[in-house]
């Protein structure tokens, strides 16, 4: 039984999980645009779903303003469609070749909103990385026969101190997160 690999393969599926609550953090709107807020938006199109950042160049010209620029211009529609049914509070308005979303201020009241849903993905990426902690020590329990205690007992708390190391990376970036929605 390989400890290192074990252990190395857990340390891989904790930061795939802090990078996706990473990740999710960034499609919270702080008030600046940013083209992360619409680019995994579900749209149909082509008779099917696609994400927009698939179908259509996102940029930011101003910190106000998301513009969009389909790769078809039939699809505009159906992108203005997306948005509104996304329910981000973007207002999507097609100019010509392109549709421009302006970001609104953000309220009191949105913005505790907001920390709220960043508290609750916060815990989700805590829980996620605790189960790869859990899956983790039980390929070791497993293969437990095979090793010494010592070993066992140096691999769990390996196996714990990369636990910690992620859950403080997540914790960092909703202290992040908190600071930027209050600050705007």
């Amino acid at each position: 039984m390989d400890i290192k690999a074990i252990i190395s393969s857990g340390d891989a599926a904790a930061q795939k999980a802090v990078a996706h609550t990473l990740n999710e953090f960034s499609g919270l709107n702080t008030g600046k645009a940013q083209p992360s807020m619409v680019e995994n938006v579900t749209v149909e199109v082509y008779g099917s779903q696609m994400r927009l950042k698939d179908i259509a160049a996102i940029s930011t010209p101003d910190s106000r303003s998301i513009v969009i620029q389909p790769f078809d211009k039939n699809a505009s529609k159906d992108i203005v469609q997306g948005i509104q049914a996304a329910n981000l509070g973007f207002n999507p308005v097609p100019q010509g070749n392109i549709i421009r979303c302006p970001v609104p201020e953000l309220t009191g009241e949105r913005r505790q909103e907001l920390i709220k849903v960043a508290n609750r993905l916060a815990e989700e990426g805590r829980v996620r990385v605790r189960n790869v902690r859990r899956d983790t020590l039980e390929t070791l329990k497993k293969g437990q026969k095979e090793i010494s205690e010592d070993d066992f007992k140096r691999a769990e708390k390996e196996v714990q101190t990369m636990t910690d190391k992620w859950i403080s990376e997540i914790d960092k970036a909703l202290k992040a997160k908190e600071t930027d929605l209050q600050k705007i």
